[in-house]
C-alpha cells in the first residue's frame, strides 16, 4: 500500500507522525482543502507527466494550472500527462494519492514557483485521504527535487499572464 511506503519513508526522518489521515477523501485539491480547512492554493498537488517516455513529477500550488507554452519552453516537448491507468505502475502511487515521496527510482521531481508564496503547504502522502504539512524547505528536502521551475499559470495577480 502506497501510504505505508510513504510512512516508512518519513520514518527515517522521524516525521511519520506528522502524516494526517482523514476519514474522508482528500483526492482532489478541493476535497483536501475542505478536509484541512485551508485555502485550496496551499494544497501541493503532484502531477505526473511523460518527457521522452520517462515519468516526471511536477508539484505545484493547488490554484495553479499547467501553462502549455511555459511547459514547452522548459521541457522542449508538449505536456503529456501519464494516463490514469499507468500512473501507479510508473510512479508508485495511484491517481488521487500521487506525491513526491517514496516514488519509483529515476523519477525526476520538479517544484513549481507557485508554491514559493507559502510558508507551509500540504502535499499528499500516497493515498486518497492523507497529507502532511511541510515548510517549503522541508518539501525541497523530502521530495529530493531536481530544481524549481515556472510552468504554471493562474496563480499570479499579473495582468500580463496569459490564460
Amino acid at each position: 500500500m502506497s501510504i505505508e511506503n510513504v510512512k516508512a519513508y518519513f520514518k527515517q526522518f522521524n516525521m511519520e507522525e506528522k502524516i494526517i489521515e482523514f476519514p474522508i477523501s482528500s483526492e482532489t485539491v478541493e476535497l483536501a482543502a475542505i478536509a484541512l480547512n485551508v485555502e485550496p492554493a496551499r494544497i501541493a498537488k503532484t502531477m505526473a507527466f511523460l518527457v521522452s517516455d520517462r515519468p516526471i513529477l511536477i508539484v505545484s500550488a493547488g490554484d495553479a494550472k499547467i501553462d502549455n507554452r511555459k511547459y514547452m519552453d522548459c521541457f522542449h516537448t508538449k505536456a503529456k500527462m501519464i494516463k490514469a491507468e499507468d500512473v501507479e505502475i510508473l510512479v508508485g502511487h495511484a491517481v488521487g494519492g500521487v506525491c513526491p515521496f517514496a516514488i519509483k527510482e529515476n523519477i525526476v521531481v520538479y517544484l513549481d514557483d507557485s508554491l514559493k508564496r507559502f510558508k507551509t503547504v500540504f502535499p499528499g502522502c500516497g493515498s486518497g485521504n492523507s497529507t502532511i504539512e511541510l515548510t517549503i524547505d522541508e518539501l525541497e528536502r523530502f521530495s529530493n527535487f531536481n530544481c524549481w521551475i515556472d510552468v504554471c499559470k493562474g496563480w499570479r495577480n499579473d495582468s500580463n499572464e496569459s490564460f
